[in-house]
Order: C-alpha cells, then structure tokens, then sequence
C-alpha cells in the first residue's frame, strides 16, 4: 500500500495503490504529500496526473476497516491542535495530520484527475482539492458518503457549492447519494466521460497539450485564477495585473519555447 509517483515526458503521474479500492492510511496521506512537494519543486515536471491502480477504483476513500491506535481524548485534542506532535517519538502517523497539509498545499502547477469505478470519501476530497481538470470512465462514480456515518462536514471542507448548483451539492452532501459519471459530466464535476479502457491515453493527451505550454505562463494563469476566486474586484485586478507585469520581464524567448506556438504556426503554414 503506497502512493507511486513516476514522470513521463514533463508529466508526473501519482498512482494510489491499496488494493481494489485504494483506499488511503496515515502513511499514504504522508506519501502523498511528500510525492506533491517532490512535484512542485521539479522544474522539468510541467502537469501531473492522479490516478487510483489501474483496474481499481481512483480512491473509495480513508481505510476504516483497519482501525487507528486508540488514544485518550487529550491524545485526541492534542491530535487536532498540534498535528504531528504524536510522531516526535517514532509513532507512526495518524489522522488527521498529513491530509491537512496536503490541503493546505499552496499549488500552482496543474493536476489532472483520472477517476475509475470509486471515487469517495477522502478520495472525492482531494479530487475536488487537487485537481483542475478530471476525465471519468463511463463506470465512475463519486460520492460523499459521510454523512450515513455521523460525519458531517464534507461540503465545506471541499466547498463544493462552488464546484456544481447549489441544490445539486445539497442533495449530494445530505443524502450520501452516489453520483454517475453521466451526472459528473451535466453538472461540469468533470470535464469529460471515456471508455474504461481509454482513461488513461486520454488523461496522458490532455497533460500533454498542457505540459507543452510555457510553464511561467501556466503558472501565472492557476495563480491569478485561483487568487481570483477570494478577492474582490479592484484587489484582483491590481494583483492580476501585478503577476502579468512580472511575467512579461520575462517576455523574451516566450514564443521560441513554445511548443504549443509552433504547432500553431506550422498548422497555419500548412492551411
């Protein structure tokens, strides 16, 4: 049980990989972050991929089956307020802990999702988190299921209300109703539903028209973007305007090193 991390052609490909399921330990969480800062930090990594183990599920969530180490309720407060105290001494991790750093990841490289068969839980949580674009196989499904268990909270954890209508998140946070692929698709969770068997080519052809863009240009389109979404008007255009300066010192040579550019150029050329 672990969290692969493998990089093709500018493109750094994360695989969950915990049986049929997939679903997530304390140690993966740690994995997981480890693998994203590893990510950030690569200059020759343009665009990742997040994935489930292939003829498994994406992620059906966090693994309840295998339950935690008992602690007291001040281990269990200490847990919360002071994250990863609980490891100083050789323990191994527990929740929450790494998940919330993996959320509180400042990203801005994009991600792509890939989602097969499961998609719940924990796993639907980074999907919303971690991902800018998400392709779907026709079996997919996604859903929020905590609520059956006593565990409200999914829907502001993931603010999900800004992600699909909001009537639509409301029936899918209280009910713990499952959502289809088809569903995912009209209500624009995902961008695009495939065959099961074509997930991944898909997946690996977007990431390439995105790793062949310029990387600083990228970059500075997530930030303004993301950045956008919180602040008022007049902020966001000043801030806008401030990271299209910046990226324009480095103006020269953008067009040489784009491959987007010059397959336009030459498709012009050849029409």
């Amino acid at each position: 049980m672990t969290i692969h991390y493998e990089k093709t052609n500018h493109i750094g490909i994360f695989t969950i990989d915990n049986g049929d399921l997939n679903v997530l330990t304390p140690a993966m969480h740690k994995t997981l972050y480890q693998r994203l800062v590893e990510f950030l930090a690569d200059p020759d990594v343009h665009v990742g991929i997040l994935k489930g183990r292939d003829g498994g599920s994406f992620c059906a969530g966090d693994d309840i089956k295998n339950p935690l180490p008992e602690r007291s309720r001040q281990q269990e407060l200490e847990g919360y307020l002071f994250l990863h105290h609980a490891e100083r001494d050789g323990s191994p991790p527990h929740r929450p802990a790494w998940d919330i750093d993996i959320m509180k990841l400042e990203r801005y490289k994009p991600i792509i999702g890939a989602v097969d068969r499961y998609c719940l839980g924990q796993g639907m949580i980074y999907l919303l988190h971690l991902t800018d674009l998400r392709i779907a196989s026709e079996r997919a499904q996604f859903g929020l299921p905590e609520v059956a268990y006593g565990m409200g909270g999914g829907g502001g954890i993931t603010r999900l209300g800004r992600q699909i209508p909001h009537v639509v998140a409301m029936r899918f946070l209280l009910t713990g109703e499952f959502m289809s692929a088809a569903e995912a698709l009209h209500y624009n969770l995902v961008n695009e539903v495939v065959p099961d068997d074509q997930l991944l080519e898909r997946a690996l052809a977007l990431a390439g028209k995105i790793a062949a863009q310029p990387p600083i240009a990228v970059r500075v389109e997530m930030e303004a973007y993301y950045q956008s979404l919180d602040l008022g008007r007049d902020d966001n255009l000043r801030y806008s305007m401030n990271l299209y300066r910046l990226q324009r010192l480095g103006y020269q040579g953008f067009g040489a090193g784009s491959g987007f550019l010059k397959r336009q150029k030459a498709e012009v050329k050849a029409g």
